[in-house]
Parts: C-alpha cells; sequence; structure tokens
C-alpha cells in the first residue's frame, strides 16, 4: 500500500511519536484498568455506593478542577524542557488514595482536590517534558483541559467520543479562558469564561471520577486498594498527558490540520 503523501512531511521519528500518541490517547481507558486490577466489573461497585452519590462526586469534580486551576495560575512556572517526574507524582497521590480509601466516598470532596492537583502538577510537568512553555495561559488550560480526554460523556457516540472532538468540543471555551488568564494574576472563580470551561471539562472528568468512587465501594478494596485505584487514576491521565502533549508539540511544528490528518492516517499499534 502507498503511504499517505502527508506522511514524508513529518521525520519518521515525529512519526513514530504521532503513532505513540494516538496508542495512547485511543487507548481501552480508566474502565478497562478498574477491571483488570479488581478482577471484576465495577458494577458492583455502583451498586453500593449511597443515594445521592452523584451529587457528591459532581460537586467535588468540579471543586477540584477549580482548585487545580487555581494551582496551575500561581505555582506552574519553568519553561525549561526536563524529564517527567511520573513515578514520583504517582507515589504522592498514591498516598492520598490510601487515606481516601479507609473513608470511603465521605472523603471525597476532600481527597479528590488533592489527588487533582497532584495529576495537574504531573500533567504539567509532561507538558514541561515535552517542550511546552507551563508560563503561557493556553498551556496551562490545556493542561486542565487533559482531564476531559479518556472519558466519554453520556450523550456520545462512537463518532463523537474522539481525542479530537472532545478538543473542538472545548476550544472556544479554552480560548476564551486563556484570554481571560492573560489578563490576571489570579483566578476568580466566578469569571464567566472559567466557569465555562470547568463545568465542560468536569462533565467528563466526573465520569471517571465516578468509576475511581464505585471502585473503592467494593468491599475488598480498602486503603491498599484506594492508593492503587488512585495509582491508575494517576497513570491514565499521565498517558493522556503525554499523547496530548506530543500531538501539540507537533501542532506547532506543522499546524493541526496537517497533524490531525496524519493522526488520522495512522495504525494503533497494538
Amino acid at each position: 500500500m502507498d503511504q499517505p503523501p502527508l506522511l514524508p512531511k513529518l521525520t519518521p521519528a515525529e512519526i513514530s511519536d504521532l503513532a505513540r500518541a494516538k496508542a495512547l490517547l485511543e487507548n481501552p481507558g480508566f474502565t478497562a484498568r478498574l477491571a483488570g486490577t479488581l478482577g471484576k466489573p465495577i458494577e458492583q461497585g455502583f451498586k453500593l455506593l449511597p443515594s445521592g452519590w452523584q451529587g457528591v462526586v459532581n460537586k467535588a469534580a468540579k471543586a477540584s478542577l477549580i482548585s487545580a486551576l487555581n494551582a496551575a495560575v500561581t505555582t506552574m512556572g519553568s519553561k525549561q524542557p526536563r524529564s517527567a517526574s511520573e513515578r514520583w507524582h504517582k507515589m504522592l497521590v498514591g498516598a492520598s488514595g490510601g487515606v481516601g480509601g479507609l473513608f470511603g466516598l465521605a472523603a471525597l470532596p476532600v481527597e479528590l482536590p488533592v489527588s487533582t492537583t497532584l495529576m495537574l502538577r504531573s500533567i504539567a510537568d509532561i507538558a514541561r517534558s515535552e517542550g511546552h512553555d507551563i508560563k503561557d495561559p493556553v498551556i496551562k488550560l490545556s493542561c486542565l483541559e487533559v482531564f476531559a480526554l479518556g472519558s466519554k460523556s453520556d450523550v456520545d457516540d462512537a463518532a463523537e467520543g474522539t481525542y479530537w472532538a472532545v478538543r473542538a468540543g472545548l476550544a472556544k471555551a479554552v480560548s476564551e479562558a486563556a484570554a481571560y488568564l492573560a489578563q490576571k494574576n489570579a483566578v476568580e472563580q466566578s469569571a464567566p469564561a472559567l466557569l465555562r470551561l470547568v463545568t465542560a471539562i468536569a462533565g467528563r472528568f466526573g465520569v471517571i471520577v465516578s468509576e475511581q468512587a464505585a471502585a473503592k465501594a467494593v468491599p475488598i478494596v480498602g486503603a491498599a486498594g484506594g492508593a492503587t485505584i488512585n495509582i491508575l487514576f494517576m497513570s491514565h491521565f499521565q498517558d493522556m498527558a503525554r499523547g496530548h502533549f506530543i500531538v501539540k508539540r507537533l501542532e506547532s511544528k506543522y499546524g493541526s490540520a496537517l497533524i490531525r490528518e496524519v493522526y488520522g492516517s495512522l495504525a494503533i499499534p497494538v
């Protein structure tokens, strides 16, 4: 079969990087990882959660993203590329999951902002390792955007639940929020531009948080299992971040249209 005409514009190393990004972004997802670790579907855990649990999850997911965004704006600074400390961040988030596992859903409003902020730090670390300037408001929001990747909302169909569709759906909100942040040194939680973005991301992030909460509700899990689940949680978003920022690195060189077309032409490695 002839090679697609667009491929020669990228170097072999860049094509390999893009193939890796696609493999990460199109992976089976967090639910499959949980099922593989627990040895059973997490539907059992959903049945064990108390009434009103979805409201707790949704509120905690949104609050944790606002908390993480504050951290992104005030403490993320260096633009120097370096290797990402993925293992260290996994250890930290695993420790927070161990504590949360002892107290179940009741700990979620306290534990989730901590683990989300730790994950954002790791996501930013990965962005920096791919050569991005994390002082740039667009890159900071791209870090937050990672929390919307790798999950499907209730209204998604097979075509709409893709990496590119999620990005397209968030593009206007990201642009408006970036324009706002470019003029501010702190986050005003009531700012409409930020609320629109956080609400859009929280809708997808909450799906994975719900799966995480359900897994922790399974009786055999406990504190040790809570730590394991949080490490899986971190690993999932680290993979999404690596794929996302490889794509964005190549987009900065070749443009989004070209990278999207090449991405679509590549087979997912088995």
